[in-house]
């Protein structure tokens, strides 16, 4: 099954939202979870296990979760915020790690008319954070997650993964080019170094990647 990022998600009982996130065990290289935004925006994305999942269309590249559309808002809201001083993160959690990160200076709410901000911190030490909470021990990449070469180069952007019938990675998609010009570059996962929150490591050099098949992407524009 190809996971790309953006698919299509659809319950047993109608359409649901796309997929927003990829949540990983990076030791076992394994799909564990899938970030589902639901069509009805409520800011609330949610944690889906993998074992739900299968590819509905090839084609369109949709995704079926095995599930109502009841079922799947139940699920575990991921998306959390938090006002801190500049240098602190947010407080450790037995249950969960913190995945994709987002960071917006305070004055930044503050030129927007926000209020609810008098909290004793000042305006010039302060920022909120927007993070996503992933399961203890495992990590988020999103589209948007960059792909580092061996010799320290930004090669691209992480388009998605393939896994298994064991959900286990077998390659993973690079998105790399202009808007007009973007390619995709299935690299296997042996070549893959490690894999963190929001960050792919190859155990490739740019010039090796740049030997690799690409296909042109046709769904920009």
């Amino acid at each position: 099954m190809r996971l790309e990022i953006g698919n299509r998600v659809h319950c047993t009982d109608g359409a649901y939202g796309e997929l927003a996130d990829i949540v990983i065990d990076p030791l076992e290289r394994r799909v564990t979870h899938l970030v589902i935004q639901p069509q009805q925006d409520d800011g609330q994305r949610r944690l889906v296990p993998i074992q739900l999942a299968k590819g509905r269309d090839d084609k369109q590249r949709e995704i079926e979760l095995e599930c109502t559309l009841d079922e799947a808002q139940a699920f575990e809201s991921v998306h959390e915020t938090a006002y801190l001083r500049l240098g602190e993160r947010p407080a450790e959690d037995p249950d969960w790690d913190i995945g994709v990160e987002a960071v917006l200076a305070l004055p930044y709410y503050a030129s927007q008319g926000y209020a609810g901000l008098e909290s004793g911190y000042s305006t010039l030490d302060s920022v909120t954070v927007s993070y996503d909470r992933v399961p203890k021990g495992e990590v988020e990449v999103r589209r948007a997650s960059v792909v580092i070469s061996a010799d320290g180069h930004s090669l691209g952007e992480v388009d998605g993964f393939v896994v298994d019938a064991d959900e286990h990675i077998t390659h993973f998609v690079l998105e790399r080019g202009h808007l007009w010009g973007r390619k995709e570059i299935t690299i296997p996962i042996g070549a893959v170094a490690r894999v963190e929150s929001d960050v792919v490591h190859v155990a490739l050099s740019k010039d090796e990647v740049g030997t690799l098949p690409a296909v042109r992407v046709g769904r920009h524009g």
